[in-house]
């Protein structure tokens, strides 16, 4: 589990939703299928490390540009 200083602490599925812009319900279906942030089951709420979120989205990164010819 992502360790976090005392300041930090976990996010909501709400609140993780609305960080990357999208519905509640597409990260619900991205934890179903897998392809979603690491995300932690905490009684019946599911959470979310913010280091977890920002290192899903490094994973998620494209490069510009291409190769000139």
């Amino acid at each position: 589990m992502a360790r976090t200083t005392g300041s930090e602490r976990l996010w909501s599925h709400e609140e993780t939703a609305t960080f990357l812009d999208v519905s509640p319900w597409t990260l619900h279906k991205w934890n179903s299928a897998g392809t979603g942030p690491k995300s932690y089951k905490l009684g019946k709420h599911r959470k979310y490390a913010p280091q977890d979120v920002y290192a899903w989205l490094e994973t998620r990164a494209s490069v510009s540009g291409g190769v000139a010819a």
